[in-house]
């Protein structure tokens, strides 16, 4: 359900398709700097604890990460990451794994019932499990890997981005826990400027490769996160060109569309043909037998 006072931008298998007129207001984004990440998991917690999470049950493997990926009930995970390369040596890369709110989202375009997955007019993406009907195709529109289910109800689940603390002037829960200053929240271009200002610092530091990643291929996305080595996403576990699957689209704007044509095309004809020849009389079989019976 939306929040009070939160308007809808668009909502999934809307026959209205796109924007849907409302007012603009600024688009509101989480940055991320993975380069002053220190790893201490405050975020988690912060995350599990504000959306009344149960605990994750895990083993160790070697690795500091929590989990090995993201579940229904983990939404928030620091990935660990190990690259060696010739210029830099042993690069110990972490970054903060979540929705990434795009401007353009997978999931939504994905997903066929109507109003299960919005994306508000402040650009978040959220979810509404009253209306999932658990078929599991938000995750075949997602680039980024994120829609996870709960076995038990088997429902859509993924981080909201603390709309509900957003909507009445609060931080997400995950932002305000960060000790070092790596996560922060606000306007979407403001935030664009602190990441190109923070690039153009690391690249004086050596690493002439540093970039902010907010790929269009998705429309950009509601997460802008700092890279050391910007050239290589995939070694903080991002795709590279992300956009949303070409099946997507076409199911959702050729296929789509067709069947409800030709569901339509059905009835009318059902109509037509009822109304030029009645209805189906039964056939009169004393008239075959030769007489009475």
């Amino acid at each position: 359900m939306a929040l009070q006072g939160l308007e809808i931008r668009r909502s999934s298998a809307s026959l209205r398709g796109g924007g849907t007129g409302l007012r603009k207001m600024p688009t509101v984004a989480k940055y991320i700097d993975t380069t002053i990440c220190i790893g201490c998991k405050a975020c988690e917690v912060a995350c599990q604890e504000w959306n009344d999470l149960p605990n994750a049950h895990t083993a160790q493997t070697g690795t500091y990460q929590t989990l090995p990926t993201m579940t229904a009930n983990f939404w928030n995970l620091i990935k660990f990451r190990e690259v060696e390369t010739p210029e830099h040596g042993l690069q110990w890369l972490m970054r903060k794994d979540q929705c990434m709110h795009c401007d353009e989202p997978g999931c939504l375009e994905a997903c066929p019932a109507p109003g299960a997955i919005v994306q508000y007019v402040n650009g978040i993406v959220d979810v509404d499990p009253e209306r999932c009907i658990g078929c599991g195709l938000c995750e075949t529109g997602c680039p980024f890997d994120v829609p996870r289910y709960a076995q038990g109800t088997n429902k859509m689940a993924k981080c909201t981005l603390c709309v509900d603390r957003v909507s009445v002037g609060l931080e997400p829960a995950c932002i305000k826990a960060c000790p070092t200053g790596c996560l922060q929240f606000g306007d979407k271009a403001s935030l664009v400027e602190l990441a190109k200002h923070r690039v153009d610092q690391l690249q004086a530091d050596g690493f002439a490769q540093a970039a902010y990643y907010d790929p269009q291929g998705v429309g950009g996305t509601g997460v802008i996160t700092v890279l050391k080595h910007g050239d290589h996403p995939e070694w903080y576990g991002l795709p590279k060109d992300p956009t949303v699957p070409t099946t997507v689209s076409v199911w959702k704007r050729v296929i789509h569309p067709i069947g409800f044509i030709a569901m339509a095309a059905a009835v009318f004809g059902a109509i037509g043909h009822f109304m030029a020849f009645g209805p189906k009389k039964p056939k009169d079989t004393s008239k075959e037998s030769g007489g009475e019976v």
